[in-house]
């Protein structure tokens, strides 16, 4: 209980007041804890952010029915877009983690659960054109890279600034692109 009362306030705390000015005794204190409990739960504030970003994956790979590698497996136009309308859908419940990780993107440790996050979702991509025997192999692994890369991007820019482009616009462009990138045999 402790452990996520020190997760839940650390993530206000860095929307409050950011990543870098948010000290472990402000996360404590918010908890109605000390500096001492604190680092029975964490080992430094770079390790709050990577368990934060466990936790949105969590969040995230939860509505993933069917999973993303089957998604690319079965090349379906309709499947695709219905992953990717999940997708902008649970993006107003994870701003506040990803907002704070790309602040502690500096942290070598937050760095790295990112990436490894990134390359996470690439492989299970790859995974599925794999399975469908699409493409040719050593195109299959860029390809992949392309279109996550396209949906993180667009995640930042609606972060930042929101819809500039209408939601379902983006919606289909996206999804265009990612059937040209990963269903068709081009």
């Amino acid at each position: 209980m402790t452990y996520e009362l020190f997760l839940a306030k650390a993530l206000e705390l860095f929307g409050e007041k950011g990543y870098s000015a948010t000290t472990i005794d402000d996360i404590a204190s918010a908890a109605g804890s000390t500096r001492t409990t604190f680092y029975l739960h964490f080992s430094s504030k770079a390790d709050v952010m990577s368990a934060l970003l466990t936790k949105v994956d969590a969040i995230l790979t939860a509505a993933d029915n069917p999973t993303l590698t089957a998604v690319v497996a079965s090349g379906s136009r309709g499947e695709i877009h219905a992953w990717l309308d999940r997708k902008f859908s649970q993006w107003d419940e994870i701003k506040p983690y990803l907002t704070a990780s790309y602040e502690a993107s500096y942290e070598p440790d937050v760095e790295s659960k990112t990436e490894q996050w990134f390359e996470s979702a690439v492989e299970d991509m790859t995974a599925g054109l794999d399975s469908a025997k699409r493409l040719p192999a050593d195109r299959r692994r860029i390809r992949c890279v392309l279109a996550f890369g396209q949906l993180e991007h667009l995640s930042r820019r609606y972060f930042s600034i929101g819809w500039r482009t209408p939601r379902e616009i983006c919606l289909d462009e996206i999804t265009e692109s990612w059937c040209y990138l990963l269903a068709a045999d081009n």
